[in-house]
């Protein structure tokens, strides 16, 4: 089995590609305008409607639920389908749902139950768009440039990360919290249109252009039901087509999963990545309610706070590729995650300015770990996984990593209600620490880089 080395930037790097900066230009508004609406959202659940903790935790769990309700069967889709016009029918969906939380609100019709749809709505639509983003990526830079790509575009989410409260904070203050809900719409506007003028088109197996037959899996599964049919002379029988593109569906879900059960990387990054994220969301949807009610900050405050804490996942993101050359992918992913863990456990620690010091620290040095360890992981994912079914096992295993989020943050908001927001923040970073064990039992431990492939036995 070969090792992955950090692959160097080619020259020029993928920014020199006029599709790729457009790409990138058009996800780095969206991201910007998804980290206002991440402070935005609670701003608003708290402030302008007065929700509880549970409330808030709720709003975080809806946004991520998809996951577990679509997360598999999506990947099925993603797989069939082009990537590009997923992406811009996601980007196109989740405009018009934002847009809708400022409508209401100026209407005076906005309620927490329009909230918790809008969040679910948005969520349903980033499930599709991410699957096929990562899917896509590949296609667009090539894999030599893939970990320069995936630098960049988790430096850009580590800018947004640090100006996105702030701004937040800022539009809070100046003109209400909705407004940075419509800030989040138009930046999908953008998106669009960046998305939209991408040349490139993504080539099927056989050598032709993807995207020149958008509906091509759906003609495969209606062309699998016609011949069904004709050789059951069962003309207009639509039953047993509907079945047949049924199997097929869950036919494709079981090798997805299948491949990842049986990858002994994949699965240990799976669990890991799921418990790690029951903490983190655990911690981070009650933190808007502990900076304001537990430390007395003020709207703009918040925003600046969550904007320097946000502030080490540029850190991350810079050092990526260094600690990869220096250490190893996988050496360097483990000393990253292992930097991470202990910090949060100053997240909770003062009151008051003092508080808000430590909170800021926790989160700089969290993010910082954090950010650097997932581009590693997610460019070792992208040249491991086989094409053909990368959908599907980013389905697998984002199902379990992305559905754990929602149960985080559910119970970062029971907990809150029932033992309080600052013993909930320590009982998640003591959680975050305790699932470096995962790691350290797995198979990743030894090693200095993550495989370039996958053994023979894992493919199908």
């Amino acid at each position: 089995m070969t090792a992955a080395a950090a692959t160097p930037a080619v020259q020029g790097g993928p920014l020199r590609t006029r599709d790729f900066r457009l790409l990138w230009i058009g996800e780095t508004t969206s991201m910007l305008g998804s980290a206002v609406a991440g402070v935005a959202l609670p701003l608003v659940a708290v402030v302008t409607l007065g929700a509880g903790t549970l409330s808030v935790g709720l709003l975080t769990a809806a946004a991520w639920l998809p996951w577990l309700l679509v997360g598999l069967p999506a990947g099925a889709w993603v797989d069939r389908l082009p990537k590009r016009p997923v992406m811009l029918a996601c980007n196109t969906v989740s405009m018009a749902v934002f847009a809708s939380v400022p409508v209401a609100a100026w209407s005076g019709a906005l309620t927490m139950a329009h909230l918790l749809a809008a969040a679910t709505a948005g969520g349903v639509a980033k499930v599709f768009f991410n699957l096929a983003y990562r899917a896509y990526l590949p296609a667009l830079v090539g894999d030599e440039r893939l970990l320069a790509a995936n630098t960049r575009l988790q430096g850009s989410e580590s800018a947004a990360q640090v100006a996105g409260p702030g701004l937040a904070g800022l539009l809070a203050q100046g003109f209400g919290a909705v407004s940075g809900v419509l800030a989040d719409a138009v930046s999908f506007g953008v998106a669009v249109l960046c998305l939209r003028s991408i040349r490139t088109r993504e080539t099927r197996r056989d050598g032709t252009a993807n995207e020149a037959r958008p509906d091509d899996g759906v003609n495969e599964a209606r062309r699998n039901g016609a011949a069904s049919e004709a050789r059951r002379g069962g003309k207009g029988n639509r039953a047993p087509r509907r079945g047949t593109a049924r199997r097929r569906l869950r036919s494709e879900i079981r090798d997805g999963l299948r491949f990842v059960v049986g990858d002994p990387y994949l699965r240990t990054l799976t669990v890991f990545s799921a418990l790690s994220n029951i903490a983190l969301m655990g911690y981070q949807s009650i933190q808007v309610v502990f900076l304001t009610r537990n430390l007395g900050a003020q709207p703009g405050q918040v925003g600046v706070v969550l904007a320097l804490a946000g502030a080490g996942g540029l850190l991350g993101a810079a050092l990526a590729g260094r600690i990869a050359a220096r250490f190893g992918t996988a050496r360097g992913f483990l000393l990253c995650e292992a930097f991470a863990a202990p910090m949060l456990l100053l997240g909770p620690a003062g009151s008051g300015g003092t508080g808000l010091a430590f909170f800021t620290a926790a989160g700089f040095g969290a993010g910082a770990g954090i950010v650097a360890s997932n581009i590693l992981t997610g460019t070792f994912r992208q040249r491991y996984c086989p094409a053909e079914l990368f959908g599907r096992i980013t389905a697998s295993t984002s199902a379990l990593n992305y559905g754990a989020i929602p149960l985080g943050g559910l119970l970062g908001g029971v907990l809150g209600e029932v033992a309080g927001v600052r013993g909930t923040m320590w009982l998640m970073a003591a959680v975050q620490l305790l699932s470096l064990t995962v790691l350290l039992l797995g198979p990743v431990r030894p090693l200095r880089d993550f495989p370039a492939s996958p053994p023979a036995r894992s493919l199908p």
